[in-house]
């Protein structure tokens, strides 16, 4: 029996209905219309889109959205000067640096200089430490492995008691993800490049995140029967078949995957459109604690 598709778009689209409903109710009681600032250093096409996509949805929800573009030359102070004028503006509630940025320029010290309430990327070492901490939360938490937890809460999963592994230990996915994984009482597994076995230890996974990015790497005989698999890859393989001559997979391969676990997620469709969606969120939220602060 196949499993159950989730559905990231209409779990998404159910976010952004929440988060535009929350702007109405916000700026009607006369609280502040939410602001996101996008900041954007040179010309690099993935993150034109990315940012891009961002301002859209800033559009549709009613939420203010604040591009600023400097060029690949920009130096380190400029950035930062940038990020200091955003930290000072109150019609700006969350900021978004995107990444990568420029050879040279310095991501962490970037990132630092954002300021805490206003981490809507949730990257600041002070909310990704809260994460890590128990009886501390986080004022934001890193949009797509958020977005990954939404899916599996939505979708029925139980977390408590769960042996849940992860695929990847980035600081963007894999790390966070776990991280979540642990506060909502599953016991995790945190798997790599290093792992001994890996085949071995993902059978045991009654909720496997699958973050390594690398092109349909689980396989159908990995996986545990009836497990949720959210499949966070997204990579383009070679398909004449198709007309750019290419196609996008995740790290999972699905058609195998698929009939072995209980619930899964697609590439495209699944956890790609919850980051939006969670980033939309948090810029109402920090939007709600300025209100509550005033």
């Amino acid at each position: 029996m196949s499993a159950r598709i989730i559905d990231g778009k209409a779990i998404a689209a159910d976010i952004r209905q929440e988060a535009a409903e929350a702007v109405r109710t916000l700026v009607a009681a006369g609280g502040p219309r939410p602001g996101l600032a996008t900041v954007l250093v040179g010309e690099d096409p993935a993150s034109r889109v990315y940012v891009g996509s961002k301002q859209r949805a800033c559009e549709e929800l009613g939420i203010e959205s604040f591009g600023h573009h400097l060029p690949t030359t920009a130096s380190q102070a400029e950035v930062e000067d940038l990020v200091c004028s955003l930290n000072a503006d109150q019609r700006v509630h969350g900021i978004l640096v995107q990444l990568p940025l420029p050879a040279g320029l310095d991501e962490e010290r970037v990132l630092n200089s954002i300021s805490l309430e206003k981490d809507v990327d949730g990257f600041h070492p002070l909310n990704i430490g809260r994460l890590a901490q128990k009886g501390r939360d986080p004022l934001f938490i890193p949009c797509t492995p958020h977005g990954a937890l939404v899916l599996l809460e939505r979708s029925g999963a139980t977390l408590r008691g769960a042996n849940a592994v992860v695929l990847g230990r980035s600081n963007i996915v894999g790390m966070p993800m776990a991280l979540l994984l642990v506060r909502n009482d599953a016991t995790v597994t945190i798997c790599h490049s290093r792992t001994s076995d890996l085949p071995a230890v993902i059978r045991q996974a009654d909720i496997l995140v699958a973050a390594v990015g690398r092109p349909e790497m689980v396989r159908g005989d990995w996986v545990k029967p009836g497990a949720y698999v959210i499949d966070v890859g997204i990579n383009r393989v070679e398909d004449a078949t198709r007309p750019k001559g290419c196609r996008l997979v995740g790290d999972v391969a699905f058609e195998e995957v698929k009939e072995v676990a209980g619930a899964i997620t697609p590439v495209p469709g699944g956890v790609g459109p919850m980051t939006i969606a969670m980033l939309m969120h948090g810029t109402v939220e920090a939007a709600k604690r300025t209100a509550i602060s005033n």
